[in-house]
């Protein structure tokens, strides 16, 4: 099997050095005397993928310094019970942050709920205000994925500006996001799909490729021109993004799965939190 360690974008390491960064400052602060801040994140039901998400963003508050506080709804939970909880961790003064564990179940609307959240305690930046300040380049919260993806592509210093980039999902909390940011870094950006006609084509012009339309191995190595960089966003079972594996021979840098954006984006959720946090004190 061909070795492509050169080739990888290593997620831990972005995560590792962001991480770092936070719990220098968040100490800084607490030796002066100011309290830790707390991050609640809002479970609703046992779903096995969520429960593991919010263990993860637990133990990574946990690194650094950061308090967590999980919030946990029955699956049976109504939007109006949700939307109680929200508005009771808006007005606690310890809490900096609110994230709400997607998905939640069918009978809650959850755009109802993201939006619910207080613009200034949104670290997840899903709420229409966030999205609205992403997409005319103001100051505020990014949606976490794509903001973590610019991380990345900041860490290893890929240059943006007049590049031609193309990212592959439409999501709200993701496709959308991430092209409104790469657009505002002064790339050339064009929005792909699973029913985008003639894809490959498209994808091939590309220099930077965002894959993130939750679809195994959607993207073919033979779409990828040599030298793209190559960010995959997808998870999906088993361990497989939504581009395959054999696009590290084109790529000159490419993201693995796992081990790519998903270290980011937790770490990210720390460093908006962060903010906030420096924001008030």
């Amino acid at each position: 099997m061909t070795d492509y360690t050169e080739k990888i974008l290593d997620g831990r390491a972005v995560a590792k050095h962001i991480e770092a960064e936070i719990a220098a400052e968040i100490e800084r602060k607490a030796a002066s005397g100011v309290q830790r801040p707390v991050l609640a994140t809002i479970i609703v039901g046992e779903n096995p993928s969520s429960v593991t998400y919010v263990r993860m963003k637990g133990n990574a508050c946990r690194r650094v310094g950061i308090e967590p506080r999980k919030v946990e709804l029955p699956e049976q939970t109504t939007t109006e019970e949700l939307i109680k909880v929200i508005d009771d961790l808006n007005a606690d003064g310890n809490v900096y942050g609110i994230l709400l564990q997607h998905p939640v179940p069918r009978q809650i609307d959850e755009r109802a709920c993201f939006d619910r959240i207080a613009p200034e305690k949104d670290v997840d930046g899903v709420g229409v205000n966030s999205l609205g300040k992403t997409a005319l380049g103001l100051p505020g919260y990014r949606a976490a994925t794509a903001q973590a993806i610019m991380n990345i592509l900041d860490y290893y210093k890929i240059p943006l500006q007049g590049k031609e980039a193309v990212v592959i999902g439409r999501s709200p909390i993701l496709g959308k996001p991430v092209a409104m940011l790469l657009l505002n870094a002064n790339c050339t950006v064009t929005v792909t799909h699973t029913k985008t006609v003639g894809i490959g084509d498209v994808v091939r012009r590309a220099d930077i490729v965002v894959a993130a339309c939750g679809v195994p191995r959607f993207v073919r190595p033979e779409w990828v021109k040599p030298g793209a960089v190559v960010i995959d966003a997808g998870y999906n079972a088993g361990n497989i993004g939504d581009v395959d594996e054999g696009a590290f021979e084109n790529a000159s840098l490419m993201t693995p799965v796992p081990g790519g954006v998903g270290p980011v984006t937790i770490a990210t959720l720390m460093q908006q939190t962060m903010l906030s946090f420096l924001k008030r004190n």
